[in-house]
């Protein structure tokens, strides 16, 4: 399942640029749905990397079925993000200046990768995501955010992504010493609203 990396890049030349963000698309999308949101936030001097999965989709279930029931698409998922990861912090960009940002089943990607590689990161978003797992099992989380300010929000209900979910995986990296804010809007649809790119602005974007 280790496929080559195909990433669709934005912003800065990485070899130019002070930050990055990583933006991990949703099922059924594509890297350039994802990076059609890069015009509404602040980004200057951001180098931009959207990595494309393969049709389409991270993983074939839903995040909160049994984690081997999505495997081996998971852990290639995850590599992949790794790999970007790398190749970020190759071009000489600090972690502290990395950025995460994922919507949907990338929102749960996001959260899963960061909370398996917990350190001090620029900032990280999840537009409609939680950790991932019939069950939220802990035992793969490691370090310690260390002050990074994650975003978190949903709706409630969505169908796809219960919002205790949500609320518990917020709880979770809250414990790993991550600056986390929260955000519920009762009876929204499957979608990032304007209110949620405002506060990303404010709360996670330089």
């Amino acid at each position: 399942m280790n496929h080559s990396l195909d990433i669709l890049y934005g912003g800065e030349p990485l070899e130019k640029a002070d930050k990055a963000l990583i933006m991990l698309h949703g099922r059924g999308a594509d890297a350039e749905s994802i990076l059609s949101l890069a015009p509404h936030l602040k980004l200057p001097g951001f180098a931009l990397l959207a990595p494309r999965a393969s049709r389409n989709s991270w993983y074939p279930h839903s995040f909160m079925a049994p984690v081997a029931t999505n495997e081996p698409w998971l852990t290639s998922a995850l590599e992949t993000v790794g790999r970007t990861l790398d190749i970020v912090q190759a071009a000489g960009i600090e972690t502290r200046n990395i950025y995460f940002l994922g919507f949907s089943q990338g929102a749960c990607l996001t959260l899963e990768f960061t909370a398996r590689h917990a350190t001090r990161y620029g900032g990280i978003v999840a537009f409609t995501g939680g950790l991932i797992g019939e069950e939220i099992d802990r035992s793969p989380y490691r370090g310690d955010f260390a002050g990074t300010p994650i975003f978190l929000g949903s709706g409630d209900p969505d169908f796809h992504v219960p919002v205790e979910r949500v609320t518990d995986s917020a709880e979770i990296l809250r414990e790993m010493q991550a600056d986390v804010s929260l955000k519920i809007y009762p009876g929204r649809g499957h979608t990032v609203s304007e209110e949620e790119i405002m506060l990303v602005n404010q709360l996670i974007l330089p």
